[in-house]
């Protein structure tokens, strides 16, 4: 089988339409056939899935994040097998009826020999990246599409399926290829580790920026040395097909014997070293070095009575979790943005897709962690949480991955399992991700990859079965631009994103105080609910600390007025007073400021070129009058939209509006100013 994998990228050439059309006719397709409306039956199609069991599973998460880039542009991504025909579909509800109509669906084949020319059918032949747009298709039918697709070659560089995005011709764009181009290598970059994860693996890159990300060379070698494969940058940095660099050496591949690389990867784990390609281009490199997996682990965590792991650490006994303070339902207390949140979280009740938490420190992020574990169907296992940023860097690794016996000095006997392993079942919590060193990255993301934990110190891979649910308050995609934070990572964990509001931002502040004291504990005698006066000095206060600071304030309140019925102005701690009477200062400058003229928030660039940023005009100083929910609405989008940079895309999803509805805002809003 021909190599495809180390050759150059050509497509939207005119001699590879004039081609694909010359064996269309070959074929003996005519231009006006109807496309077939006859899928493989769910049974056959269920068994296709099976045989390409890897490739579906590896594709199915970067489908879903290439989905999310392209949302409302009347189109939908495809994966099929190395034959053209489609495993599995992702696309916008308004354009999947156009699709269904030319049989642009699950189960049927899009080969070049029943479709003629097409993106699919014609990126496997040639093997190549493809756009196929308009009247370039072969079939008049097919002739409202415009596509792109990618091959997918395996980690031995045979091609094994596509990745394809199809959708109205209108809406074609020039950098759609691209982003299935990136997509595709991502699905093989997972492919490639995932194949080779007992092996020693060489990351490098001729800049020091590109390791860790997509662009990095990828190459795989043995204990004793022997070249294993290579990932497509890899080929492309030799500047050598596979077949080529089989026959070769380590030595030959870097410049270095394999033996002192290993030696310097062992000395300083995680260090870069200089390496030199058989061109004479320097490069930097990392290693990375695998346990090997071992199914029998699984057995041995099935049952407490058979032989414990190495250093004597069982699987945890599953504990019972205590009451919910928080569920979806009691998390909803009358504010519009929560509200919002809340339902879109709920559309993934019963489904593992990871949830990342945004919102500055004490607004709620593990009360919401919790209530998405009790709301699904793991609420009978444990919940654990972990914050990344209480730990040293130094023990985050053994507090999350575990450790046996004697890995390193202090270590407790018997060894730990670690936070991974006890979540296993239920749901892991990882608050302030942000936080955690790249090195401890790495290693989270091949335990979401591979599903498999290897404690610090052991040898055996321990099977999990857990869902995840980050939080931060840090901004990822700056710090991936930073390269403080891992780029495959941060796709691996946002599944769903949600941004919860600063406290002073909610309308619901009267609600959460009687809900937080309702949870005080009853054997005690504490107020269950506040004064008129002290209800209006809460809402004098900037709430720096949240949620947080709301529960401590009404816990030390409480204690000063236990006996008395409710919560008066004398029992709030001094401090937070004199906090309360510098914002409500504050407020009247700036109320002073507003009058003279309304400050326009500078609208900053998105950190992505996937979120478009727009120039939205400034809220209205007015408060708008009751009743009226269309200014409402309009005050908060604007609010919003100044918040987040003018980031229609962040907006939408903080909101839970469609980006078409922020859009007829922008519109009606320009033309009334």
């Amino acid at each position: 089988m021909t190599d495809r994998s180390a050759m150059p990228p050509t497509f939207g050439r005119p001699d590879v339409i004039a081609q694909a059309h010359a064996r269309s006719l070959e074929i003996g397709l005519r231009a006006s056939e109807t496309p077939d409306f006859h899928p493989l039956r769910r049974p056959a199609l269920r068994e296709l899935v099976d045989r390409n069991q890897s490739l579906y599973t590896h594709a199915l998460p970067v489908m879903e994040t290439l989905h999310a880039q392209i949302v409302d542009t009347q189109s939908m991504v495809l994966l099929t097998d190395n034959h053209g025909v489609i495993l599995h579909s992702l696309g916008d509800s308004d354009f999947v009826e156009k699709a269904n109509r030319v049989a642009l669906c699950p189960g049927v084949s899009w080969a070049e020999a029943d479709r003629g020319t097409n993106a699919i059918g014609t990126a496997l032949v040639d093997g190549q990246p493809t756009v196929v747009h308009a009247e370039e298709h072969f079939l008049h039918a097919n002739r409202i599409l415009t596509c792109s697709c990618a091959p997918i070659v395996d980690p031995f560089g045979r091609t094994i399926g596509a990745l394809d995005v199809s959708g109205d011709t209108r809406g074609f764009h020039k950098h759609t290829l691209a982003l299935v181009r990136m997509s595709a290598q991502m699905i093989e970059n997972h492919l490639f580790s995932n194949q080779f994860v007992d092996a020693i693996r060489v990351h490098f890159h001729a800049r020091a920026e590109f390791i860790g990300t997509l662009f990095e060379g990828l190459a795989a070698f043995a204990p004793d040395g022997t070249f294993l494969s290579a990932n497509r940058s890899a080929l492309f940095q030799f500047g050598q097909p596979l077949g080529d660099l089989q026959r070769q050496p380590f030595e030959a591949l870097f410049g270095l014997c394999f033996e002192k690389l290993l030696q310097q990867f062992a000395r300083a784990p995680g260090e870069s070293v200089v390496l030199t390609l058989p061109s004479g281009v320097r490069v930097v490199a990392r290693g990375e070095f695998a346990a090997p997996r071992y199914i029998a682990a699984a057995d041995e965590l099935v049952s407490p009575s058979r032989a414990p792991l190495s250093g004597g650490a069982r699987h945890p006994a599953r504990a019972a979790e205590p009451a919910p303070l928080a569920t979806l339902e009691t998390l909803d207390t009358g504010d519009a943005q929560m509200a919002a949140i809340l339902r879109r979280v709920a559309r993934l009740r019963g489904r593992d897709i990871p949830v990342l938490v945004l919102g500055k420190t004490g607004t709620g992020k593990e009360w919401l962690a919790r209530a998405i574990h009790h709301d699904s169907p793991r609420r009978a296992a444990p919940f654990i949480a972990l914050n990344c940023a209480s730990l040293p860097d130094t023990l985050i690794e053994a507090e999350l991955f575990g450790y046996e016996d004697g890995a390193f000095t202090g270590a407790k006997k018997r060894g730990s399992v670690g936070k991974i392993v006890q979540a296993d079942g239920g749901t892991l919590f990882l608050d302030e991700i942000g936080d955690m060193p790249l090195a401890q990255q790495v290693r989270l993301m091949r335990v979401l990859q591979e599903r498999t934990v290897v404690p610090l110190g052991g040898t055996r891979a321990i099977p999990v079965d857990l869902r995840i649910v980050c939080a931060t308050h840090r901004n990822l995609r700056a710090m991936i631009e930073a390269g403080t934070f891992r780029e495959d990572l941060y796709y691996r964990i946002n599944g769903l994103v949600v941004t919860l509001p600063a406290l002073r931002e909610r309308t619901d502040l009267r609600a959460l105080v009687t809900r937080m004291l309702t949870l005080q504990p009853d054997g005690e005698r504490l107020p269950r609910r506040v004064s008129d006066a002290v209800l209006e000095r809460f809402g004098q206060c900037r709430w720096p600390g949240n949620l947080r600071q709301l529960a401590n304030v009404l816990r030390t309140a409480s204690i000063m007025a236990e006996g008395a019925e409710q919560i008066e102005l004398d029992d709030l701690p001094e401090d937070f007073l004199h906090d309360c009477v510098d914002a409500a200062t504050d407020a009247s400058v700036a109320s002073l400021m507003a009058a003279e003229g309304p400050v326009v928030p500078a609208v900053r660039p998105a950190a992505s070129g996937c979120d478009e940023v727009v120039h939205a005009a400034p809220p209205a100083q007015e408060q708008p009058a009751p009743g009226r929910m269309e200014d409402w609405q309009a005050t908060l989008i604007a609010q919003t939209l100044a918040r987040l940079g003018g980031n229609v895309s962040a907006a939408a999803r903080e909101l839970g509006l469609a980006r078409n509805t922020v859009y007829r805002y922008l519109r009606r809003g320009r033309t009334t100013h």
